[in-house]
């Protein structure tokens, strides 16, 4: 698809969009930015439209970690998963680097 601006409206400002993605979708995701600010001005109502910016961008932010992080239904922490992915690779280092497997002590002489 061909780069095009796409003029959207957040929190009352007109912004043009230069973006390949389509445009139906590039609205969408405006209309949920500014429906996380008019949020955050819901709970902070004397912040200003930078201040805003951040509470719905740190908001958005929390709710994709939790999207990505989500493990049989239940939400983990970033570093939780990264946690586990490194003792997975240090077990599988382990196993590599460990020599082949000495006889049973029945067999040893």
């Amino acid at each position: 698809m061909a780069e095009g601006l796409i003029p959207v409206e957040i929190f009352g400002q007109r912004y043009p969009i230069r973006s390949a993605l389509d445009p139906q979708y590039v609205r969408e995701l405006a209309s949920y930015v500014d429906e996380r600010m008019r949020a955050a001005a819901e709970q902070s109502p004397a912040g200003d439209s930078l201040r805003l910016a951040v509470l719905a961008a740190l908001n958005i932010a929390d709710e994709a970690c939790r999207v990505l992080d989500a493990e049989d239904g239940r939400p983990a922490t970033l570093s939780a998963r990264l946690a586990g992915i490194e003792r997975l690779i240090d077990d599988a280092l382990r196993e590599a680097e460990a020599p082949a497997e000495a006889p049973a002590a029945a067999e040893r002489i």
